[in-house]
């Protein structure tokens, strides 16, 4: 009995040494899986900058607006160039149908035709009828002057035949007068014609000119290189207003587009009222568009507004200034209106160690930092110098150190959180 008792002792001692080391492995396991599953980071060596982080859009300090010709009507888009594309200054980028146009501008042409023609046969007609007066006139004052002959030989001729030569002198001298007053008339006539068939040219004449100048306002061109943005037609009415497209009908002086010149885009982003005394005009900017978060834009803030505005998109109310920042080199896909953010740089600290700001740590008040060493991580404890919402100047850490992202789990910890878990779900 005594010895079936010692061997149950003995089996029950193996089974929980046996017990010990697999809970003792088990714990040694899960901490160095978790330990080697920790995310690291280098704290590296170099400019640290100081930033304010802002959001807001990309703008155009300069753009023109393109409208439908005043001097037209019936105005029906049939090309456009493609919407947010880039265009060059003097290229055409909407066109209008000209069938209306060139069909007056036909029937305009042969009014003109027609009244130049009428005037070159009036100036004909009136270069034959002065021509014939003149003819009228010479042998007018040859019978004149031969009457005039006549009548001077009443010296050699009898009573009776002088009488008929001062007859014949007199009728000859009111022929002179007649076909004078007559030439003047004819003369007046014909200038009062020709004028009134210049009038009548210069009139259809005009109407060409006026036409031509329609059709030529059937294609509008671009005052800049920039791109283009075409407007909303309200014609539907605001509830179905679209974008201009091909087929619409516009209004004479009716707004059809924008082109905003990309060589003027700035940032425009919105600065906490907690950050206003921070940055300053001339600042270096980092510029972010979403549409391109591989590119950083190197900007210089230009403007600040004086007054802060007042925002009720979120409560409560929020105050913030707005900044401008003029962009250096535009990259040619940028388009005003894209979301960006903007990366003020408030001051450089030049060879600053930096970590991310994941990997500052607080103990005890302290900030303090996990650094990889072998197989272990130590706790280390370090000065900040300055912070951005990404990463943090740090002294008291060497430059190439590997720093934990997240904080390590006590010894012991992990397996105490695991069966309060289990306890907890009992």
């Amino acid at each position: 009995m005594k010895r079936k008792w010692v061997r149950r002792s003995i089996r029950l001692a193996v089974f929980l040494v046996i017990l010990a080391g697999a809970g003792f492995g088990l714990r040694q396991f899960r901490q160095t899986r978790a330990e080697a599953a920790l995310p690291l980071a280098t704290a590296k060596k170099g400019d640290f900058l100081v930033l304010v982080r802002s959001r807001g859009e990309l703008i155009a300090r300069r753009s023109e607006q393109l409208s439908a010709p005043l001097d037209a009507t019936d105005l029906q888009i049939v090309w456009l160039a493609p919407a947010g594309g880039p265009v060059k200054k003097d290229e055409v980028v909407i066109k209008f149908d000209p069938s209306r146009m060139q069909q007056d501008l036909k029937e305009k042409n042969a009014a003109l035709d027609q009244a130049q023609a009428a005037l070159d046969q009036a100036v004909a007609d009136s270069r034959i009828s002065g021509d014939q007066d003149s003819l009228d006139l010479s042998t007018a004052q040859y019978a004149m002057e031969k009457a005039r002959l006549e009548a001077a030989k009443q010296a050699i001729m009898s009573k009776i035949q002088g009488e008929e030569s001062d007859i014949d002198f007199g009728l000859t001298e009111e022929k002179l007068k007649v076909q004078q007053a007559a030439n003047v008339t004819h003369e007046k006539s014909g200038e009062s014609k020709i004028a009134s068939l210049k009038r009548a040219r210069d009139t259809a004449k005009a109407q060409v000119e006026f036409t031509e100048h329609q059709l030529s306002l059937m294609e509008l061109k671009s005052p800049l290189d920039g791109v283009i943005n075409y407007m909303n037609n309200y014609s539907q009415g605001w509830a179905n207003a679209q974008p201009f497209k091909v087929g619409d009908h516009a209004v004479s002086g009716g707004i059809l587009a924008e082109i905003p010149d990309l060589s003027t885009l700035q940032m425009e982003s919105k600065v906490d009222e907690t950050d206003r005394g921070r940055i300053a005009v001339g600042n270096k900017v980092l510029v972010h568009v979403d549409a391109f978060p591989e590119k950083v834009m190197p900007a210089a803030l230009v403007s600040i507004t004086p007054l802060t505005e007042e925002s009720f998109t979120e409560w409560p109310p929020t105050r913030s200034f707005r900044a401008y920042a003029q962009i250096e080199s535009p990259d040619q896909r940028l388009r005003p209106g894209m979301n960006s953010g903007a990366d003020i740089v408030q001051m450089k600290i030049p060879d600053a160690v930096s970590i991310p700001a994941k990997a500052l740590f607080t103990k005890a008040g302290q900030p303090v930092v996990y650094v990889k060493k072998a197989d272990r991580y130590v706790m280390q404890k370090v000065q900040v110098r300055a912070k951005n919402p990404d990463e943090v100047a740090v002294d008291g850490l060497a430059a190439g150190s590997m720093v934990t992202l997240t904080e390590p789990v006590p010894d012991g910890a992990a397996s105490d959180k695991a069966d309060k878990k289990a306890a907890a779900n009992k």
